[in-house]
């Protein structure tokens, strides 16, 4: 899942835009939603069949339509009355619902989200003639879960300071006044943030900021073209007054340099992965990934150490690994993990929690390149992969020909899922249970964990 206020996936460039200023739209009279999209969007037909995808539209309502963009196949708009609403249809949360690039499904009851996102997975299955099992539902709360952001700064031409996240469709910013969907720590701080950033010398010297709450700290850090002395002293103040911890990375590509503010260099976020006070504490530094809603990150981690059935010394992979959300508590139950991940960064911090943890002797990590499967796969007793929105083709390839008797797929885009599910199915494995983690209350993202055993042959 892409952070809050990255640039989401555009669609196609061959449309006709009618939604610009002055321009008149299209009105299409009235339709009925027929379903949701997968990107959360009502779908209806037009008196000509044409296809019709409907913002903050909802199945089976009556709405008047109007068209802002044309193409060839199809048509995008958004409701401009509602004649017949659904019983699941409620009012949005946040002010800036509908203009922001964020959230999709405000309008749709908590519970009605949480079905739709079920039958997203098991559509993507079907496509592929593969029966989702009854999956299990793991949720938390609905709001103020997200416990990290990444906020847009963008100068106008007339020195107005912007400090948001994307208007829905566009690449342009726009100033946000709340976030519900934040945890509160986060959320209390964007208009503090927005009065700092009005007082800096070189405003557009800053690209964007991202905020983390780790289980104890909140940190902010900092993306900068290069410093800014006077302005490094401004933010220096701010985080004491906050009480925040505070980094700042200077200069352009993959490889900026990194440095902290605070007064706390050697502190660092950290959270627990499991809900409980011996539960390994996993730290987190600028750039890290970790899951964005904690309370549902703790079920994810719970369901797949129920399903891994760990024994005494038995051979686990866990392939993405990060800084150790699932390798730390497999091998706190007495699994013995080889732990591959990408970057070397994360490795090195995946080895410093596993020390932290008192597990270093059950967790060797690796570092090397995932678009193919490391080798020794099959000797393995469970692969446990957590892959990127792409997916993991390569490994599932290597698996279907040569893999343990049992994987464990955790993946955040339901398509690629799908794809390497059909893959790991050809090459002798069976589906046999689901579960689907609401991760992303309010937007159209699911993550999903299945579970994978090889037939006997």
């Amino acid at each position: 899942m892409a952070m809050l206020g990255q640039r989401r996936q555009q669609r196609p460039a061959t449309r006709k835009r009618l939604e610009s200023p002055g321009a008149k739209r299209d009105d299409e009279g009235s339709v009925v939603i027929k379903r949701l999209a997968h990107d959360g969007r009502g779908v209806a037909h037009n008196r000509e069949g044409k296809t019709l995808f409907i913002e903050q539209a909802l199945p089976g309502e009556e709405i008047e339509v109007a068209i802002h963009t044309q193409h060839g196949r199809y048509d995008e708009g958004h409701v401009r009355r509602v004649l017949k609403a659904s019983d699941e249809r409620v009012t949005p949360g946040c002010a800036h619902f509908g203009r922001c690039g964020g959230c999709d499904l405000q309008h749709l009851a908590i519970e009605g989200q949480r079905r739709y996102k079920q039958q997203v997975l098991g559509e993507h299955l079907a496509r592929h003639d593969i029966a989702l099992p009854e999956p299990l539902s793991l949720a938390g709360q609905a709001w103020g879960y997200r416990r990290r952001s990444r906020l847009g700064v963008r100068v106008g031409n007339d020195g107005r300071i912007h400090m948001g996240y994307r208007v829905r469709g566009q690449d342009r910013l726009f100033n946000i006044e709340q976030c519900p969907i934040l945890e509160p720590r986060l959320e209390v701080l964007i208009e503090p943030l927005r009065a700092l950033i009005e007082t800096l010398e070189a405003p557009r010297r800053l690209g964007h900021i991202e905020l983390v709450a780790g289980d104890d700290h909140v940190m902010i850090t900092l993306r900068q073209l290069r410093r800014v002395p006077g302005d490094l002293a401004r933010w220096q103040a701010f985080a004491r007054t906050h009480e925040v911890l505070l980094s700042v990375l200077c200069g352009e590509g993959e490889a900026p340099v990194s440095e902290r503010l605070d007064d706390h260099p050697d502190v660092w976020p950290h959270y627990r992965a499991l809900p409980k006070d011996d539960a390994a504490s996993i730290h987190v530094r600028s750039g890290d990934f970790l899951q964005a809603n904690a309370e549902v990150n703790h079920q994810l981690v719970a369901q797949v150490l129920a399903w891994a059935e760990v024994s005494e010394e038995m051979p686990v992979v866990d392939l993405f690994a990060g800084v150790g959300n699932f390798s730390l508590t497999l091998a706190a139950a007495g699994a013995r993990v080889i732990a591959y991940e990408g970057r070397e960064s994360m490795v090195q911090r995946l080895r410093d929690n596993a020390e932290r943890a008192g597990v270093s002797n059950h967790v060797e990590a690796r570092c090397t390149d995932l678009a193919k499967a490391p080798a020794g796969l099959e000797d393995a007793a469970l692969v446990v992969l957590d892959p990127p929105r792409a997916g993991a083709q390569g490994i599932c390839q290597s698996l279907a020909v040569k893999g343990p008797s049992r994987v464990l797929y955790v993946s955040c885009e339901p398509a690629t899922l799908a794809r390497d599910v059909h893959l790991l199915i050809e090459g002798g494995y069976r589906l046999v249970k689901a579960a689907v983690a609401d991760m992303f209350p309010q937007t159209a993202h699911l993550e999903s964990l299945v579970l994978l055993e090889r037939q006997p042959t």
